[in-house]
C-alpha cells in the first residue's frame, strides 16, 4: 500500500525541510513534495499540525537479549523504541552470554528480523565476558555484524587494554564506545557526591570517577590516531574535557542522555530506587554544563541508555537496587520541554543529534528522508499530553523516575522500511 503522510512540518537536516508531503512505498521514500495528489487506494495520513522526522537512532540502549528476557526482549524493546521514535537501535552487550562471538550477533540479528519494530545494531563488547583482560576479534564481530564495540555497564579498567584496544580498532575502522568509570574511586558510592548525598545519608560517587577515564582515552586516542566515543556523559568537567579533547585534535565524539539535562540528583531525596542510575543524576550546574555542551556541538549525540529492569531489581534497598531507568518512550517529550521550549536547540538541532550524528557514527543507513532511502519516518505530535503509567509503557521494565509525570509530546505514527509500526499514538500489530 502507498502511504501519504500530508500537511506536517518535515525536520530534515540532511535534505528538504518544510511543509512537505512525504509518500511511501514498498519500503522506500517514493516522494517528498509540496502537494501529492493521493491516488486510489493510498492510504492518507493528515499530519496537520505535527512533525515529521526522519527516524531516530539510538546508539545507546539496552535489550537485554540474550539472557535477561524476563527484563527486557527483542520485541518488547523494539516496540518501545519505536513508541519513542527509535527505527533503529544499536545495544549493548552486558548480556547472558556477553555478544563477545560472532554468532551471538548473527543470531541476534537474525531473530530481530522476525521480532523486532526497529532495525538492531549489535555492539559487541571490546573483551572477552567484559572481563576487561583479553581483547575480542574485532574484524570476525564486525564481519558479523556488530556496528560498534563497548564493554558498556563495566569500564575497561586497564590503561594497558585500552590502548591496545584502541590500536586495534583502527585495523578494522572500528569504533569503542568508553563507559567511563574508575571503580576505584568509585568506593561503593550509589548516588552523585554532594549536598543530595549528605542529606540522604548516602554514600556519593565523586564526579572524578568519570572525569579520570574520560581524560585517560582522550589522551589515549589522540596518541594513536585512534577514534573513540564517549558514553553518556554526565559531568561538567565531563564536557569541558571532551572540549578539550576537539580542540587538540583527539578524534573524540561523546553523547548524552535526556536524564542528565533534565533531571538532578535532588529527585534521590525521596530515595526512589527508580532515579537509581550510572553515572547518576548530578548537580544543577552539571545538568546546565551539559545543554551548553549540546549547543556548542562539544557533545555530538543523544541516546536514551535505555536500561529496562524487572520490578524485583529495584523493589530492595538502595544501595542494593540495579542501576538503569527505562528511556525509550519519556526522550522525546524531556528533549522538547528541556531544549527546545527551553530555546536551547532546534528541532533540527535533535535530529542531528538523535538521527544524523548517530548513524554517521555507526554507518548505519539512516538519518534522512529522501527519495529512494529506507522509508524510517515518524509523525510526532508536540502537542499530545499523557500520563506515564505502567499501562502505557510498552517496554517490560517499568523503572523509571517519571511514573506518574504528565508529559506533553508523543510519537503519533512511526515506519520501519516502510512499515507501520505506531499508528494513532500506539504501538501497531
Amino acid at each position: 500500500m502507498r502511504t501519504i503522510i500530508k500537511n506536517g512540518t518535515l525536520v530534515n537536516p540532511m535534505g528538504e525541510s518544510g511543509r512537505l508531503d512525504v509518500a511511501i512505498c514498498d519500503g522506500v521514500i517514493e516522494a517528498v513534495a509540496e502537494n501529492i495528489c493521493p491516488k486510489e487506494g493510498d492510504r492518507v495520513i493528515d499530519a496537520e499540525g505535527k512533525l515529521v522526522f526522519p527516524g531516530f537512532v539510538d546508539m545507546h540502549c539496552h535489550l537485554r537479549d540474550p539472557g535477561l528476557e524476563y527484563k527486557e526482549d527483542l520485541y518488547s524493546g523494539t516496540r518501545s523504541a519505536v513508541m519513542g521514535g527509535f527505527t533503529s537501535v544499536a545495544c549493548m552487550p552486558n548480556t547472558d552470554p556477553v555478544l563477545d562471538q560472532p554468532g551471538l550477533i548473527r543470531d541476534l540479528i537474525a531473530r530481530n528480523r522476525e521480532l523486532g519494530y526497529a532495525k538492531v545494531y549489535p555492539i559487541a563488547s571490546v573483551t572477552k565476558g567484559q572481563k576487561g583482560k583479553e581483547i575480542t576479534e574485532f574484524g570476525m564481530l564486525k564481519e558479523s555484524g556488530a556496528a560498534a564495540f563497548s564493554d558498556d555497564g563495566r569500564p575497561v579498567m586497564s590503561s594497558l587494554v585500552m590502548k591496545n584496544a584502541l590500536n586495534y580498532a583502527k585495523n578494522f575502522d572500528a569504533l569503542i564506545i568508553a563507559h567511563e568509570e574508575d571503580l576505584e574511586l568509585l568506593d561503593d558510592g550509589v548516588m552523585n557526591k554532594g549536598e543530595s548525598s549528605m542529606i540522604c545519608g548516602l554514600k556519593g560517587i565523586p564526579s572524578s570517577a568519570e572525569e579520570v577515564m574520560i581524560i585517560r582515552d582522550i589522551i589515549l586516542a589522540r596518541e594513536l590516531g585512534a577514534k573513540v566515543h564517549i558514553a553518556h556523559v554526565s559531568t561538567e568537567l565531563g564536557v569541558e574535557l571532551v572540549r578539550f579533547g576537539k580542540s587538540i585534535g583527539a578524534n573524540v565524539t561523546a553523547e548524552t542522555c535526556p536524564q542528565y539535562f533534565s533531571l538532578t540528583d535532588k529527585l534521590l531525596m525521596d530515595y526512589d530506587t527508580n532515579a537509581k542510575i550510572n553515572p547518576p543524576l548530578r548537580s544543577e550546574k552539571d545538568v546546565a554544563a551539559i545543554i551548553e555542551g549540546l549547543k556548542d556541538g562539544t557533545l555530538d549525540a543523544i541516546v536514551t541508555d535505555h536500561a529496562p529492569h524487572h520490578v524485583d531489581d529495584k523493589a530492595v534497598e538502595f544501595g542494593l537496587a540495579m542501576n538503569g531507568m527505562s528511556g525509550f518512550e519519556t526522550a522525546l517529550p524531556l528533549i522538547q520541554k528541556n531544549l527546545v521550549e527551553a530555546g536551547h536547540l532546534s528541532w533540527d538541532d535533535v535530529v542531528t543529534a538523535m538521527s544524523v550524528k548517530p548513524a554517521e557514527l555507526l554507518k548505519a543507513e539512516a538519518g534522512v528522508v529522501k527519495e529512494g532511502a529506507s522509508a524510517d519516518v515518524v509523525v510526532y505530535d508536540p502537542a499530545y499530553t499523557w500520563v506515564v503509567t505502567p499501562q502505557r509503557l510498552y517496554t517490560k521494565g517499568k523503572n523509571t523516575p517519571l511514573m506518574g509525570w504528565e508529559l506533553q509530546g508523543r510519537v503519533a505514527y512511526a515506519f520501519t522500511d516502510g512499515k507501520l509500526n505506531v499508528e494513532e499514538y500506539e504501538v501497531a500489530r
